[in-house]
């Protein structure tokens, strides 16, 4: 199994930057690609950045030159930097894992607000 625990969300203003960062745990050795997604208030859940284990990166258009996604191998860590935030980035930023057997975990979520 694999766990995962994200951290560093919280309030920031219009054009500021914030990263996030998830650990994993467990059977880190079956991920094939870590990700965040995000979910708005009364939205859907949507894809922000995806990474795989070769290192290959993926955006949503919307946050294409502001966002970057990058890893820690060794520390079995993801990172999403957050540049030039705007208020409709404002939402709960899911780390996401996808592992061996087409196993897809979640970690709890971590809030980030942009004011305005």
């Amino acid at each position: 199994q694999v766990q995962l625990v994200e951290s560093g969300g919280g309030l920031v203003q219009a054009g500021g930057s914030l990263r996030v960062s998830c650990v994993a745990s467990g059977n880190i050795h079956s991920i094939n690609a870590m990700g965040w997604y995000r979910q708005a208030p009364g939205k859907q859940r949507e894809l922000v950045a995806t990474i795989t284990r070769w290192g290959a990166t993926n955006y949503a258009d919307s946050v294409k030159g502001r966002f970057a996604i990058s890893r820690d191998v060794a520390k079995s860590l993801v990172y999403l930097q957050m540049n030039s935030l705007k208020p409709e980035d404002t939402a709960v930023y899911y780390c996401y894992a996808a592992a061996g057997g087409n196993l897809e975990v979640w970690g709890q979520g971590t809030l980030v607000t942009v004011s305005s």
